[in-house]
């Protein structure tokens, strides 16, 4: 079970952490996120050995990483704009993947709103 936390009101330029709790020894954990009227879209993910990858919206804002003595994935978000504003969703799954339907587990989602 993934516990997602963190989500909340930010103005643009702020700063967020977002964790996910529950992540186990799977081979990749990753984050999606999804605003109002779109679809569920890949942000980043992170192997066992370490791996990343970003979307590119996110590149050089966003990083993912992990701390396994806490079977914790957390998101730092920075530069946050209005466009991040959407529900974060973390995963865990078997495979290295930017795709949502490759993962088997998710959070309940947190909510980021990044105000102009």
């Amino acid at each position: 079970q993934l516990q997602a936390s963190g989500g909340g009101l930010v103005q643009a330029g702020g700063s967020l952490r977002l964790s996910c709790q529950g992540t186990g020894r799977t081979l990749s954990k990753g984050w999606f996120r999804q605003a109002p009227g779109k679809e569920r879209e890949f942000v980043a993910v992170i192997s066992r050995i370490g791996d990343t990858n970003y979307a590119d919206s996110v590149k050089g804002r966003f990083t993912i990483s992990t701390d396994n003595a806490k079977n914790t994935v957390y998101l730092q978000m920075a530069s946050l704009k209005p466009e991040d504003t959407a529900i974060y969703y973390c995963a865990a799954g078997p495979t290295y993947s930017t795709r949502p339907r490759s993962y088997a587990s998710w959070g309940q989602g947190t909510l980021v709103t990044v105000s102009s």
